[in-house]
């Protein structure tokens, strides 16, 4: 995957209203935590997540998304009518039919001969629609696109509070499959793409790599059902292990395709797991961690939304400027890695 005439342009994000802190779910589940004398405090420390931000009940993903969109829009000063490409890129959704993308197209008034559709992936959403909107780009199929995504957390995160209070037969071993969805956190972002000739904006994707591990499909799964909401039962030890051996296989494909060497990449832009799943990785791809841009303490696991709106919100604090060169390391279940390579 290499590209020689894809630019990135401005990202747009919005933080939902209510920050709901790890203290406070620990508080909510005071009658869980008594009955199997667990220590408070530890959600947070086997985290290292502070805070997660969350819609006000309600909230569709299409509101979220349109809302970042019409951000991105405004700052790249891309006029809606040369918009030619719409993606939606979220694991939540509007609902199963029609697209969520139609929604955002629909507030956001983006014109009738925009393609619009849906790409799912879990947290690879967002870094997949880069590279389906990048090769529409290079191809000479669009001029200029927009990507959006939205999570909404707020369903997953109540129905596992209910679940581990109401199940009395949970002990400190079922227990376990549930608390990875305790890190889930909502937000929305939005980045326009142009190709060089229509706008060069100086910010370029050059390439990147990808890698799948399949086999171990099973290690994060979940679902919506009519009596407990939506569910995840995630097997953490195992997803960290496995989803690191990819994410190294794939950093490997990744020097090799663009031939870049680690010393040359200024900032690390990942997908946010927990603090156990970033020191891992990059002790496992040799990387000097002072390099990683995070925002997990504040925001958790934003799923598909999460390594986009960590690298918008480093590029507003500064912390990558005109010059410098990015790489943006995603993993996600499935087991499914993406790496992309910016030059800034």
């Amino acid at each position: 995957m290499r590209y020689t005439n894809v630019c990135l342009h401005d990202f747009g994000y919005v933080l939902p209203p209510v920050l709901l802190s790890s203290t406070a779910i620990e508080e909510r589940l005071q009658p869980l935590y008594e009955r199997l004398k667990l220590p408070a405090g530890r959600l947070e420390l086997m985290t290292g997540i502070k805070t997660r931000r969350l819609w006000e009940q309600g909230t569709r993903p299409s509101a979220g998304a349109a809302s970042a969109g019409a951000l991105a829009i405004a700052r790249a000063g891309v006029p809606i009518d040369d918009l030619e490409c719409l993606l939606f890129t979220s694991v939540s959704r509007d609902m199963m039919e029609p697209a969520t993308a139609s929604f955002v197209h629909r507030s956001l008034d983006l014109p009738p001969s925009c393609l619009l559709f849906d790409i799912s992936n879990a947290c690879l959403g967002f870094l997949d629609g880069m590279l389906m909107l990048a090769n529409m780009l290079e191809l000479g199929q669009v001029q200029a696109g927009l990507l959006v995504a939205c999570e909404t957390a707020e369903d997953l995160i109540e129905s596992t509070l209910a679940h581990l209070l109401a199940d009395l037969t949970l002990n400190r071993k079922s227990i376990k499959p549930l608390f990875a969805s305790l890190t889930i956190g909502s937000g929305a972002v939005a980045l326009v793409m142009t190709s060089r000739h229509y706008r060069d904006s100086g910010h370029y994707l050059q390439g990147g790599a990808c890698r799948a591990n399949t086999a171990h499909n099973d290690l994060c799964q979940g679902g919506k059902n009519a009596e407990q909401g939506t569910l995840m039962a995630t097997d953490s030890e195992q997803l960290l292990a496995k989803g690191i051996e990819t994410a190294d296989a794939c950093w490997q494909a990744f020097g090799q395709e663009l031939g870049w060497s680690k010393a040359s990449i200024d900032r690390f832009f990942c997908h946010q797991v927990g603090k156990a799943h970033a020191q891992l990785l990059f002790e496992t791809l040799k990387l000097d961690p002072i390099n990683n841009f995070e925002t997990l303490p504040q925001l958790g696991n934003v799923g598909s939304v999460s390594a986009p709106i960590t690298m918008a919100m480093g590029i507003e604090q500064a912390a990558l400027v005109p010059g410098q060169r990015a790489a943006i390391l995603g993993i996600g279940s499935g087991i499914n890695s993406l790496m992309l390579g910016i030059d800034w």
